[in-house]
Parts: structure tokens; sequence; C-alpha cells
């Protein structure tokens, strides 16, 4: 798709021994530890650019990044997946090893390992230029091949789906991937290699050349997800390697959050979701927990994530007018809208109680929150139309939750 450990994990965790050997502790799960991997793909939220993979890194801000951590270890994540790609190296040169440093190193104090995917270039369709990507492995071993909170090297993302429609390109693609596995473990011996492949057939194309296999896996329904993981684990377990998906989560390919989430964890099989923030200028319109300030657009993902999932079985129906608060909301409404002269601040609070009736009894769409139509009227000028125009809404839509007497 894409071209991104809060509270350490309570778990004892049995450790899977790998060709390339493993770091020390990141303080949450080891490397190695795969099932236990609760990740996110990492791009900060105010970086507003269309090519913010690369300016998150020019743009780099300690603060954001301390600040987007901690929102993550809150959520006991433990791993992130991050993306640096070779034109920020072009632009900083040796400033984004500073950068990078500080990166691997908040999150290691934080007990989240990192995996960076580091491999597009211009030697990809250039195979004379392959001394850049040299250069570029070099540079990212000499700069976190040492740190501890290093977790594996992610050499390229989903060569599959970029190139699913060009024979020429997915060759290169390839080549690229078997060229750059080559060299991480040829510069790197101890650190783990991965290629983020979007499919379960990618993945099994290019399995030799990996130390831990990696799928993304966006499907629609249950059974899809569920018997994906399950071909993957199938190939997994013949192979003798460890298995991750790397991507997960996307509402516009109806993938929710709670859904994908838990057919992982059931399966046991790490994780990394799309993505920890909200990126405006990005994917945050299908993808993403929280916005810059910290604050969620959806409670249900950050549940997820922590593993509580919604009850689709045995539900108990909200009664949301079983004292009568309804029926009072409503008729305050309509005696609001009926006098010549209303009152604004009397009919901003009838606005807020309706509003907060609907959003606790689940009995409106949250694309809008209503209390957030309400701030919004709070926070301008007296509009007693608007107002009048929104509480007739509000009347409608709780009319039908009024128990009848």
């Amino acid at each position: 798709m894409k071209t991104i450990n809060f509270l350490i994990i309570s778990v004892t965790l049995t450790l899977v021994t790998v060709g390339c050997g493993s770091k020390a502790p990141a303080g949450g799960p080891e490397p190695t530890d795969y099932d236990a991997i609760r990740g996110f793909n990492y791009t900060p939220a105010v970086v507003a650019s269309p090519r913010h993979h690369v300016d998150s890194w020019v743009r780099y801000d300690e603060n954001v990044t301390n600040f987007d951590l901690d929102l993550a270890r809150g959520l006991n994540l433990n791993q992130a997946r991050v993306f640096i790609n070779y034109p920020a190296y072009e632009e900083l040169g040796d400033e984004l090893a500073v950068r990078l440093q500080h990166f691997v190193r908040a999150a290691h104090e934080r007990g989240i390992g990192v995996m960076p995917v580091v491999g597009n270039g211009p030697w990809v369709r250039d195979t004379t230029l392959r001394e850049q990507g040299r250069q570029w492995v070099e540079f990212l071993v000499n700069t976190l091949g040492d740190e501890p909170g290093l977790a594996m090297w992610d050499v390229m993302n989903e060569p599959d789906y970029s190139s699913r429609n060009d024979s020429v390109r997915r060759v290169q693609y390839y080549d690229n991937c078997r060229f750059m596995s080559g060299l991480f473990h040829e510069l790197d011996p101890v650190t783990p290699v991965t290629i983020g492949m979007a499919g379960v057939d990618g993945m099994i194309e290019l399995a030799e050349w990996v130390d831990v296999l990696q799928f993304h896996d966006y499907s629609p329904t249950r059974e899809e997800i569920a018997n994906t993981i399950e071909r993957a684990k199938e190939f997994a377990a013949g192979v003798g390697k460890p298995l991750i998906n790397g991507e997960i989560g996307c509402i516009a390919r109806a993938n929710p959050y709670d859904v994908t989430l838990e057919e992982h964890m059931k399966a046991g099989v790490g994780w990394y979701i799309w993505e920890l923030m909200i990126v405006r200028d990005g994917w945050g319109s299908v993808h993403g927990v929280f916005y810059e300030d910290g604050t969620v657009r959806d409670p249900s993902i950050a549940a997820a994530i922590m593993g509580y999932f919604r009850n689709r079985d045995n539900i108990l129906l909200e009664v949301p007018d079983r004292e009568g608060a309804v029926t009072r909301a409503v008729a305050g409404i309509e005696r609001w809208i009926g006098e010549a002269d209303p009152d604004w601040e009397r009919g901003l609070d009838l606005a807020e109680t309706a509003a907060n009736l609907m959003e606790s009894s689940q009995t409106v769409a949250m694309i809008t929150p209503p209390t957030w139509e309400v701030a919004r009227l709070r926070k301008g000028g007296a509009d007693i139309p608007a107002l009048k125009t929104l509480l007739e809404r509000y009347a409608r839509t709780m009319t039908p939750f009024v128990t009848p007497k």
C-alpha cells in the first residue's frame, strides 16, 4: 500500500533464534520475540508535506518525536516501523545520522524497538549506480548498527504492490531487494533482515533473502483476514522462519483496526498498524490513532490495540431514555425553538446535553461528533439560526429513542 514499547508488556516471552543473531533487549520484547510484536508505522502528524517520509527527517523535531513516542508507550506498543528515504540523506548528509540516532534512542528509552524501511534509491532502476546503494547501507549500519534499539532492517516497502502492473519494474524491484538484503547481511550480520511485501505471494517469492518473513494485509472480511494469516503461518512454519505483518488497519479498505487486530492477536502473529499518527497531508483520512495533540479520532482503535474489542455477539442495547433524559431534552428543545427570543446560552446547553446523550448511547454517527458541532458554535458569536437548525436535527435524531409513556 503506502509508501512508519508504551508500558512494557508483562508477559513471559519465548525467544525465537534466528540465523543472524539478536541484539540486547530494547526494554520490551526482544527483537526475536516476533509473535509478541505490537507495532506501528510512524510519520509525525505535524509534517504537512506530500513527501512526508523525507521531510519528517529534514524537518525533524525531537520534541515531537518524544511526545509521539510517549503516546505509543501509553498503548503498550513495542515496535516502530519508520521510513528513512534516501533523498533525506542526499539533503542532510551526516546530519541525518544525528536525527536517526535520536529517534532510535528515544524509542529504546521507552521500550520500543525500531525497524527502518530503507531500500529505495537511484540504483534501483540504474544498476550502474549501485555503489550509491552500498554507501547508503554503510551509512545506515555505521549510524544504527550498534544501537540496542535497532530491531530489524526492512530493505524495501511493497516491491510486489508497486510493480504489480509493470513486469519490468517488478524485475528491478526484486533485484534491488536481493541486492540490499545481501548488503545488510554482509555489513551487519547481527540485525535481522526483512522485506515489507504487500502480500503472501510476494513474501513467498523472496523468502530466501530474509531472516523474518513479512506480509501486509488489508482484507475486508474476517474470513479473508484469517485465511491470509493461516496461509502465511503455514509457509513460515514450513521454512522455519519467524513471521510478522508490517501493515494492517485501513477504514477505506473495510479493514477496521478492531477487527484485523483481533484476528492477528488470536492467530499469535506480531503486527504493525498503519499508522500511529493521523497525518493530515498523508494517509490521515483513512489511517491513524492520534492527532498531533494526543487526542484520538476513534477510541475503539486505542481499545483494540490494548486487546479490548467491540461485542458483536450478545449485546445489550443502550436505553438513553431510561430515566427520562431524552424525553426532557426533546421537550426542552421544542420549547426553545418555539420561543420568540430564545436565550443563546440556554440553547447551547440544550444542544450539549443532546450531544452527550447521543454520543454516549451510540445513537448517532460519529464521523462528525455532535459535541464537536456544539463546541464550534460556542466558540463563535451568537448565531441563533444556526443553533436552531442544529437543535431541530438533534430533536429528530433523538425522538425515536423517547420511551413511550
